[in-house]
């Protein structure tokens, strides 16, 4: 018998792993992204989901448009808001001509317009008649364009997570109230009607003392790129440009596109590319906002010899008051609590509510006298959560709203979060959080992670 290596230790010689990974992780979330007749239906009742913002719209008139980074889930946004009646996209932009190139052919073969393409998001800006901008760009680059944009006086659409570090989304929370802008994270499950539901149940007492919440993110088709050396700059592509605030570093395809998220430099791996989606349904949940401390165990357990640098497996323990969240994740991995990949479990004394993307259902604890709580069989989601959270936008822009589902206060909340466990597990200690300080207490090498360093010329605007 041949004996393989490790799909993760094969290089790629172009980009035909990472094309394939990213079909995958975008296929996936088109899963939930239903364009039918109804998807339709259930948008036109947005406003009647528990907690959601019902914003009617105050005119007929179009929503104009630019996108900002278009290769992954910047263009599925876009799209999303192409679904949305009078909206039109006048302009595109992305640091790598071919993505920006097949973009604009495929919004033109959608629309019948060909948008204006820049690879400078400063000069998109510019443009006078763009009244929102989508920010679908890697991590790295999300506070800088969202405040400048936001000055401009654009409305912002901006991908989770909200920012990079705690100290930008602070500073991004305080730029969409200083400049009174609509924006809205894409932590779109804050707009899915059954997350609502199942919040309704939690809160409801039926379950008891919740001392607990689980949450999980088991993904076996993320397996980490094997090694590759630097090469050239692919033609077309302004990496200058690209890496921004970023350190300067010679180009490495396992640190561009996709794979952005595995590097520190970038962002903040598999804890806050999906721990923002799911912790947020725990501290919605739960009705929290900072964790008093996190402490963190794991690393590169799965896949060593890979150049990624954030953990491949890490579990989390964040304390509140009178209960505890813990957070779990494996790549490589698909088969997580409860038999799912991925999903949040409220365990109280009376049952357990665990809910995923697909829905939720209730788990009875049994005495001698039967059950504690009534069993509640799966309810299922819409799958429609991506076009309900674009179309909660442009309502509330619309409407001259400022509470978006998804707001900046939302999206600073679970980023601080999610950062947090990664700060606790690069530190290898517990580490407790003063809110009266935005800070981490009597811990230098904490605080000092909790803000960037970028490189000139880029600056980031303090409030």
């Amino acid at each position: 018998m041949v004996k393989r290596k490790p799909s993760y230790l094969i290089p790629d010689t172009r980009y035909p792993k990472q094309k394939q990974i990213m079909n995958f992780y975008m296929s996936s979330r088109r899963d939930f992204v239903k364009t039918s007749a109804t998807a339709a239906a259930v948008v036109a009742t947005a406003t009647m989901i528990p907690g959601a913002v019902g914003c009617a719209p105050k005119d007929d008139g179009k929503l104009t448009i630019g996108a900002i980074g278009i290769n992954g889930m910047g263009f599925s946004d876009l799209n999303a808001f192409l679904r949305q009646p009078n909206v039109e996209c006048v302009a595109l932009c992305d640091v790598d001509q071919s993505v920006l190139n097949k973009r604009a052919g495929q919004i033109e073969e959608k629309t019948g317009k060909k948008p204006e393409l820049f690879t400078d998001w400063r000069k998109l800006l510019e443009r006078k008649d763009i009244e929102a901008v989508i920010i679908g760009t890697p991590d790295h680059w999300h506070a800088a364009i969202m405040i400048e944009a936001c000055k401009a006086g654009k409305h912002v659409y901006v991908e989770k997570p909200m920012a990079k570090t705690i100290y930008e989304a602070m500073q991004m929370e305080k730029a969409a109230k200083k400049y009174d802008r609509v924006v809205q994270v894409g932590q779109w499950q804050r707009s899915d009607p059954h997350w609502n539901d199942a919040f309704a149940f939690v809160q409801s007492g039926k379950l008891g003392k919740i001392r607990t919440v689980k949450v999980w993110c088991y993904e076996n088709w993320l397996v980490p790129p094997g090694v590759v050396p630097d090469e050239p700059t692919p033609d077309g592509v302004d990496y200058n440009m690209w890496l921004g605030p970023a350190p300067e570093r010679t180009f490495n395809r396992n640190r561009f596109h996709f794979n952005f998220r595995w590097f520190w430099d970038y962002a903040g791996g598999l804890m806050t590319d999906w721990g923002v989606h799911l912790l947020d349904m725990a501290l919605a949940g739960m009705k929290a906002d900072y964790p008093k401390s996190a402490m963190s165990s794991g690393g590169k357990l799965a896949f060593p010899e890979s150049p990624i640098e954030t953990p491949d497996t890490q579990q989390v323990i964040y304390e509140f008051d009178g209960f505890n969240v813990i957070w779990d994740h494996a790549m490589g991995i698909g088969m997580g609590d409860w038999g799912r990949d991925h999903g949040v479990a409220f365990i109280g004394n009376n049952g357990t509510l665990v809910a995923d993307r697909g829905g939720w259902e209730v788990h009875p604890e049994v005495s001698t006298n039967g059950p504690l709580v009534e069993e509640v069989t799966r309810q299922k989601g819409t799958g429609t959560g991506l076009d309900l959270n674009v179309a909660n936008f442009i309502d509330c822009i619309k409407k001259d709203n400022r509470e978006t589902n998804a707001s900046p206060t939302i999206g600073r909340a679970v980023a601080t979060m999610a950062h947090m466990g990664n700060i606790a597990i690069r530190t290898g200690r517990k580490i407790y959080w003063d809110p009266a300080t935005s800070g981490f207490i009597n811990d230098p090498e904490a605080n000092q992670l909790t803000k960037p360093d970028y490189r000139a010329p880029w600056t980031l605007t303090d409030f």
